[in-house]
Order: C-alpha cells, then sequence, then structure tokens
C-alpha cells in the first residue's frame, strides 16, 4: 500500500515544504518516511536502503532543518565514497535550502584547488559534504573545524568500506563532538560498518527499505551465459534488439576496458562515451550532463567513476563484466528502475562465473533468469523495423516528394522497374548496416557457444572446488566454426604477433566491421611476422568493397592469396595447417622466461626463484595503454581501430 503522508506531517518546517512542492516532491519516499521523524526527533539513525530511494532527501531535508543559518560554522558533515556522489548530494542539499536563505554548502574532494575550497570555508559554510580522504586533509591543516557539529551522515558505508576508507572514517569521527548525532546509510550491513555503527551510533534506530532489493523490485534481472571473446558482439544486439531502450550504463572492469569498449559502439555508430577515473572531473561531468541530456545514449564506465549518477533517462544497465561481489551488482544496477520508473539489468556471464550469480541471487533473494544472446536474425528484424519506421516517418513528412524528378531519371537511366530500383536504393542505404542476415544464420557461433556451456558446471577436484584446465585467455580464445574446405580460400596477412596483430583483432574486425558471422571465419593462424585466415570464396563484391574499407589496429592488412616469403616464418604455414588459433596478447612478442639473457630458467620443482611480493601476489606484468601504436588491448574485441586500411586483393589461381 503507497506510503500517503505529506512532508508537512513529518515535522519539517514550512520553508522546506514549500521549496518540495517547487521541486515536484510530493509525497515522501519510505526510506523518507521513516528518517525523517527520528532525525528531527535527536535519534541517531542506521539506515539500510539501496540506491535509488531516496536517501539524500531522508538525511539532508531534516539536516537543512536542524541548520543555523545565521550561524557560520559547520554544523553538518556527509562524507561519501567519491567526489560524483559528493557533487550529486551537495546539488540536492542546495535545491532544498533555496527556501532558507543564508545556508551554504560546500562540497570537498581531491581534484579540486585547495585554495577555492579554504577561501569558501574560511567564508563560513555551514554543510560540508566531502570525500573522506580530502576530508582528512582539511581537518589536519586546521581549515575544518568541527566543534560546533550537530550532525555527521556517513552515505553509502558499504561502499567507502570497499574502497579502503575505513580508517579514514574512524578517524574523523573520533575527532567530532561525542555529543553529535550519527546517520549511517548503507545499501549493505557487511560487519565491518555494524562493528562502526555499535561504536560510533548510540542507540540508532534501525530502519531498512529496500530488504532484499525491494527496492528494485522494478528492475527486470537477467543473464547471459556468454565467454570473453564473445561479449562485445553480445553487447552490440543487445543494444539493437532490447525494447524501450533510451539509454544505456555499461559497466566494465577496468579504466582501459571503458575506453576499448566505448570505441567499439561508437565505430558501429552508437553515441557513446567512455566514463573513468583517468578523465579529468569537468569532462566527467560533461559525460553525465550529455547523456541526462540526450546528447549521448550509452555510457561505458567503472564502478567508481558511476557512483552517484542519477540520469533519469537510463532504462538498461549491462554487466559487462561481472562485479567483484554481488554487493556491488546491487549498487551498478540502482542506477536504473529509479523513483518508481521501470528499469532493466543484464548480466553478463562467463561459464567459470556462476558462483557470482548465486550469490546476487542469495543476497537479492530474487531469481535472475536466464535470457537468450540475440541470435542473427532477431538482429536482422530489428534493423528492418527501425528502417520501415524511418521510411514510414519520411513518407508522412512528405519530404520525399522532392526526390520525384530524381527517380525518374533513375528509372530511365537503369531501364529498370520500380521495384528493382526500390532494392538497389535499400541495398545503398543499408550497406554498412545490412538488414538481412547472412546465409548460414543458423551457424551462429555466440549462440551456440550459450547452448554449449548454459547449465554445465566445471570440474571438481578432490577438494570439492572447481578446476581450471585452462587459462581464462584460453578459454575465451576464438575457435574455428568450420575447417577450410573447397568452398573456403586462404588468405595472408603481413602483420602477425610482432606486430601486435592476433585472432582477435582478425575476428573483431571481419565480423563487427566487415558483416561477416562468425561462422564465416575459418582457421586462423598467426606467426610472428605474418598470419592467415580462411574466407568463404564466395564473398559478393559488396562484402569484398565493406571489407576493404576497415580499420584495424592502425595497420593496413592487404590480404593476399599468395603466402609471404619472411624467413623467419618459413616453416609457419606447415605449422599452423591446424585449428590453432592463438589469442592476442599484449606481451606476446616478449621471449619466454627461460629464454631471457642471463636468467637462469625455473626450476620444475614449483618453487619460486627469488623474494615473493610481501602480498604473495605476481606482480601484474605492464601493458601497452590501447591506442599507442601496438594495437587496441586484448580481451574486449570489437576490432575497429582508427589507422590504416583492410584491403582485400583477389589474385588468379
Amino acid at each position: 500500500m503507497p506510503d500517503t503522508t505529506s512532508f508537512a506531517r513529518l515535522g519539517l518546517p514550512e520553508p522546506l515544504t514549500l521549496a518540495l512542492d517547487r521541486l515536484g516532491f510530493a509525497q515522501p519516499t519510505p526510506v523518507q518516511s521513516a528518517c525523517i521523524p527520528a532525525l528531527l526527533g535527536g535519534r541517531d539513525v542506521l539506515g539500510e536502503a539501496q540506491t535509488g530511494t531516496g536517501k539524500t532527501g531522508a538525511f539532508g531535508l531534516p539536516l537543512i532543518a536542524m541548520t543555523d543559518a545565521d550561524d557560520r560554522c559547520v554544523q553538518a558533515l556527509v562524507l561519501t565514497p567519491t567526489r560524483e556522489l559528493a557533487t550529486q548530494v551537495a546539488g540536492a542539499l542546495g535545491d532544498f535550502a533555496t527556501g532558507v536563505p543564508g545556508i551554504q554548502i560546500l562540497p570537498v574532494y581531491g581534484g579540486q584547488p585547495m585554495g577555492a575550497q579554504l577561501r569558501q570555508l574560511h567564508a563560513g559554510a555551514q554543510i560540508v559534504v566531502g570525500t573522506p580522504g580530502r576530508v582528512v586533509d582539511h581537518l589536519k591543516r586546521g581549515s575544518l573545524v568541527l566543534d560546533a557539529l550537530k550532525l555527521v551522515v556517513l552515505d553509502e558505508a558499504d561502499e567507502m568500506l570497499r574502497m579502503g576508507f575505513i580508517e579514514d572514517i574512524e578517524w574523523i569521527l573520533e575527532q567530532t563532538p561525542a555529543e553529535r548525532q550519527t546517520a549511517l546509510f548503507s545499501a549493505t550491513m557487511p560487519a565491518p560498518i555494524r562493528r562502526i555503527a555499535h561504536r560510533h551510533l548510540r542507540e540508532p534506530e534501525e530502519i531498512r527499505i529496500g530488504a532484499g532489493n525491494e527496492a528494485g523490485a522494478d528492475i527486470d534481472q537477467s543473464y547471459c551465459v556468454v565467454d570473453g571473446h564473445h561479449k562485445p558482439e553480445a553487447l552490440a544486439r543487445l543494444l539493437e534488439v532490447e525494447p524501450d531502450l533510451d539509454a544505456a550504463l555499461v559497466f566494465a572492469r577496468t579504466k582501459a576496458a571503458t575506453q576499448e569498449i566505448a570505441d567499439g559502439l561508437a565505430a558501429r555508430g552508437h553515441k557513446v562515451s567512455a566514463l573513468n577515473g583517468d578523465m579529468e572531473q569537468k569532462e566527467r561531468e560533461r559525460v553525465v550532463a550529455e547523456l541526462r541530456d540526450g546528447r549521448l545514449d550509452v555510457v561505458v564506465a567503472t564502478d567508481v567513476a558511476a557512483r552517484g549518477m542519477d540520469v533519469p533517462r537510463i532504462t538498461h544497465v549491462f554487466n559487462f563484466d561481472a562485479p567483484g561481489d554481488a554487493e556491488a551488482y546491487v549498487h551498478r544496477i540502482g542506477r536504473t528502475g529509479r523513483a518508481g520508473r521501470k528499469g532493466r539489468a543484464i548480466l553478463f556471464l562467463e561459464p567459470r562465473r556462476r558462483r557470482i550469480l548465486h550469490e546476487i541471487e542469495r543476497l537479492t533473494r530474487k531469481p535472475v533468469r536466464a535470457h537468450a544472446v540475440p541470435d542473427l536474425n532477431a538482429v536482422a528484424e530489428s534493423r528492418q523495423a527501425r528502417f520501415a519506421a524511418r521510411v514510414d516517418a519520411l513518407l508522412a513528412s512528405g519530404h520525399s516528394d522532392r526526390h520525384d524528378e530524381l527517380v525518374d531519371v533513375l528509372l530511365a537511366r537503369c531501364g529498370t522497374s520500380e521495384r528493382d530500383l526500390a532494392r538497389a536504393l535499400v541495398a545503398l542505404a543499408t550497406e554498412m548496416t545490412p538488414l538481412l542476415p547472412p546465409g548460414d544464420a543458423t551457424a551462429d557461433p555466440l549462440t551456440r557457444m550459450a547452448d554449449a556451456v548454459d547449465g554445465r558446471r566445471a570440474p571438481r577436484g578432490r577438494d570439492g572446488k572447481e578446476r581450471r584446465g585452462r587459462s581464462e585467455a584460453a578459454q575465451s580464445a576464438p575457435r574455428p566454426s568450420r575447417p577450410p574446405g573447397d568452398d573456403m580460400v586462404r588468405y595472408y596477412m603481413p602483420v602477425g604477433r610482432q606486430h601486435g596483430i592476433g585472432a582477435r583483432e582478425i575476428v573483431g574486425a571481419l565480423t563487427h566491421e566487415g558483416g561477416l558471422s562468425g561462422a564465416d571465419i575459418g582457421r586462423i593462424g598467426l606467426m610472428d611476422h605474418f598470419s592467415h585466415v580462411d574466407l568463404p570464396a564466395a564473398l559478393s563484391e559488396p562484402v569484398m568493397r565493406r571489407l576493404g574499407r576497415i580499420h584495424v589496429a592502425q595497420r593496413k592488412l592487404e590480404l593476399t592469396r599468395e603466402s609471404p616469403e619472411i624467413a623467419g616464418d618459413r616453416a609457419g604455414p606447415a605449422r599452423s595447417a591446424g585449428p590453432r588459433v592463438r589469442v592476442a596478447s599484449a606481451q606476446a612478442d616478449a621471449p619466454r622466461r627461460t629464454d631471457r639473457p642471463g636468467k637462469p630458467a625455473r626450476p620444475k620443482t614449483g618453487r619460486s626463484v627469488g623474494k615473493a611480493p610481501e602480498n604473495h601476489k605476481r606482480r601484474p606484468t605492464p601493458r601497452p595503454a590501447a591506442g599507442r601504436g601496438r594495437g587496441p588491448a586484448p580481451g574486449k574485441g570489437f576490432g575497429a581501430r582508427n589507422g590504416g586500411t583492410l584491403a582485400i586483393r583477389r589474385k588468379p589461381v
């Protein structure tokens, strides 16, 4: 039963209720109805509420009500995990305070000039919203004085725990007056957060809103079984066929991955941008603003960069890379389905990471249903429907009438029927986005892979743990979709591992920009200085022209039927005659450890040589940044990069 309590009945002063009316807030959310009276009554609050439930209003409205506009001391402190969330919370509090003149709200976080923050603190801001690190800096400088503090709020405490801010938070709380009020809000309540609550909150009123992910009841959650190599293609297909998709947020694990995925989607014509911590704050704010006003439709972000993002247009959240834990998943999908709007969350689940699905269902207490990756026929049908809608709109507008004379000229010049001319014009208009599926759409490797692995459990050893038979790279390596035969032709390319080119780049270019399906690509062989790929002998001329316009890894790939004569690889073709596919690697051209001069071979006893790092983990191998002369970073494989062209030359047999 919906809560019909008005804000006035919660005890808020009239200036605040009038400001809420002007902002369009008619009724409080459940978390606001529970928290506002408790905080106004002087109680500490321990709130378990997820993103999108109205937490900012739940603590922000009583915080404004308790602030004395005539006192120029800091009276309230709000701690947030990220600068984006600090900016968002400060903006919301500023909106609430429009009816209360004299209240100054200051966001403080890293990346801003310290001088500007010092001046505003000296001028007398009463409410400070900041990240733990920058708040600690100000406290140690003495520029932030908390002697008059009335209320401290910990927003998204579990995220601050995950980001390693707990020690800073503990230290900050120790600098605050003992008689202050404290409100702690968290989407989940892990043990460390409960320990902080028991240590620093005084008999708090515990409020649970959206337990078991009830706050995400309007989010349709599903997962697609897809391996790492096929995830870019799966994402591209879903963006084409998902109904009611307005704007989408795609989560990736690393900063480099966000840029690579965004580049791949941009090559397909999407209005997309990356969002990560390597971007300047102004640039990140611009990306969010463009997503909000419709200039962008897709944003590819890391978890940290997307914190605090509140864009009503977001209808879909894609977990391109599975989150590290179920709590992070809850935070991610909270970007959609907000304030009663419907949302859609899709998780790309690699077969080896099935455990995260069970953790998500256990935490949210809701099943996550299986969802098939759209096949090529579904993509074609979606494109046809959009094309037909564009034609209908053009006919209805009457703008096509201006071309009557040109149509008559074409009919006379070509000497063909109106139907044949219409077919030719449709083919020209859709040359880069074919409306028809390939002839052998039933051999779609992506959907075939999902069918093969769905429901299959990894083998287990005697200890009950899943065995990792092959490496992650080997599991995600592309497989040849058919053996070469009479209907296939082997093409050679004068680039190979030494040039940073791998099977992922070749497959990605031929499928994502060339319009081929995985079933059209046969064996791929990678040598140091050249490579080869088997393609159908019956490729049409339009397809050949399209392949000739492809850009791959900033290198020109000239495909020829003649094997290159390169001394270092004379035995290469014979070695690669089998269905061997090697995954591109940023370290593919590095010598093996046993070949390094001056380095002893690794002993076969299993013992490591030398002193291990303190964290007992192997140091990561440096990888070149994407787009810096070595081609795109391996692993995501959209394939397209600005650079040289892919040209195919047929030579007589």
